[in-house]
């Protein structure tokens, strides 16, 4: 059995669920709509660009998680899954994951994106093991702060190993797929690394280094 790892969002699915859902909460009024619209395309485009203050951003992000009500908030995501997520899903992604399932390898999806957003993506996906940012959570309500290593370019490798303490899987023979440069460091990590419709950085390091260059939008 092979551990096969994936990226999610525009990997998985045809957009980034993270981005998304700022935006989804400003359509919803939930956000002062001019300020944080405005910084979740600056965040956005620091992210696209390699250079995103991690930190920074998920001081931004994780913020409305602790002003809402929980239930809220969960009305909202089942919403947001239904109008949002579901047009960006790919019949190609559902293929890969059967591929590696019928191949009897341990999938997980490892996202820079918190674990509220992507957790039920990832069930959808009949994807079980996550590796997420993880929001920090009091008395049962999120504190706007993030808990533990984001899961975002180097920290994907160490929540990665992290993950891997104590469990019988190791990295021999595994497989990361993703889309991002942001991405580089698990991907030059794994046996199998893989392009999925890369940004233009990444495909310039895919065709350097030999990878694999698939698309899962055809």
């Amino acid at each position: 059995m092979s551990l096969a790892l994936f990226d999610l969002d525009n990997t998985l699915i045809a957009g980034d669920s993270d981005y998304e859902w700022g935006k989804w909460l400003v359509h919803k009024g939930k956000v002062d709509s001019g300020h944080y619209q405005q910084m979740n395309e600056r965040f956005y485009r620091d992210y696209e660009r390699g250079v995103l203050d991690i930190h920074a951003y998920l001081d931004f992000a994780l913020a409305p998680l602790a002003e809402i009500d929980k239930k809220e908030l969960d009305a909202l995501h089942r919403e947001f899954m239904a109008q949002i997520i579901t047009p960006m899903w790919l019949i190609g992604a559902e293929n890969l994951l059967a591929k590696h399932r019928k191949r009897g390898d341990m999938l997980v999806i490892i996202s820079a994106t918190n674990r509220f957003i992507v957790e039920p993506i990832c069930k959808k996906l009949g994807v079980d093991e996550i590796i997420a940012t993880e929001p920090e959570v009091c008395d049962g309500h999120y504190t706007g702060r993030v808990s533990g290593t984001p899961s975002y370019q180097e920290g994907k490798v160490k929540r990665l190993q992290c993950w891997l303490k104590g469990r019988r899987e190791t990295l021999r023979d595994s497989y990361f797929y993703s889309d991002s440069i942001n991405d580089l460091a698990l991907l030059q990590l794994v046996d199998n690394p893989v392009a999925v419709d890369p940004d233009a950085e990444l495909r310039v390091e895919a065709e350097t280094r030999g990878w694999p260059v698939i698309s899962l939008r055809d």
